[in-house]
């Protein structure tokens, strides 16, 4: 990840604490504890390790403390499509649900794929967001220059699949160009858009819900992912892979999976 951006100034935390929360200890157990945080960070988790904390709090009964999560794969819809959603709303509902920082996808209206479209977004998560945030910039077939330019931005986002329009890459041969450039982190949605459209025609005419994972099946996703390693391992490049849907590729993986990748 390049750059997450903060929504409103903070103020640097010198000490803050947790008494007596429930905290789930390294061997598995939940047991009560104290929290005590220096600097935005955890320093000590044990037993009256908040009591002299100034800014301890008191944690209700039955509350569980636990680091905030970060969330690296949203859509929040907003600009374009805020009937949907808006950030407003989406970051509020991070914020009680304890998630404390997202990474937002590119296909909102306009698609965020120029530094003009990324400043947008930034200036309304600056006005509206009540968490930390980032936003990854599209890829397109044509690989415009902000791809590589555009700051600050968590990565670049490409649709391998399951995409219509401008943001669809699903050409091995543009795929490569992309991995082939940069040094920027790449995030993958990986599904075989070949495969799909294949399977769509054998398919065509049946309206049975369960069609659907016989059109985008296991083969479409593994042989994206295999795809996407492949160029990360060629090219050197931090891969992370989308929401990894199949034992297939959880079993390939443990085995080829190159260094620089992340699976969600």
């Amino acid at each position: 990840m390049e750059s997450l951006s903060h929504g409103a100034e903070k103020d640097k935390i010198m000490a803050l604490g947790f008494k007596n929360g429930t905290v789930l200890l390294p061997d598995g157990t939940l047991a009560k504890r104290d929290v005590a945080i220096a600097n935005g960070q955890i320093v000590a988790v044990g037993e009256g390790v908040a009591a002299d904390l100034p800014e301890a709090i008191e944690v209700p009964e039955g509350w569980v403390v636990m680091p905030g999560v970060i969330d690296p794969q949203v859509h929040f819809r907003e600009p374009g499509l805020e009937y949907k959603e808006d950030l407003t709303s989406a970051s509020r509902a991070c914020a009680k649900g304890g998630v404390t920082a997202f990474l937002e996808m590119p296909n909102t209206r306009p698609l965020t794929i120029t530094q003009e479209t990324l400043d947008d977004k930034l200036a309304r998560a600056a006005r509206n967001c009540v968490v930390n945030y980032g936003f990854f910039i599209g890829s397109t077939p044509e690989l415009l220059p902000d791809l590589d330019t555009a700051t600050p931005t968590c990565g670049i986002k490409a649709f391998m699949g399951a995409m219509h329009g401008p943001l669809l890459m699903s050409d091995p041969a543009v795929l490569d160009r992309l991995f082939a450039r940069g040094d920027r982190l790449i995030a993958v949605h990986a599904e075989d858009a070949q495969r799909i459209e294949a399977r769509r025609q054998l398919y065509a005419g049946c309206s049975d819900p369960a069609v659907h994972s016989l059109i985008q099946d296991n083969q479409a996703a593994l042989a994206a992912t295999q795809l996407a390693v492949g160029l990360a391992q060629k090219y050197r490049r931090r891969l992370h892979i989308l929401h990894l849907s199949t034992a297939d590729e959880a079993l390939w993986l443990r085995t080829h999976k190159p260094p620089t990748s992340v699976v969600k």
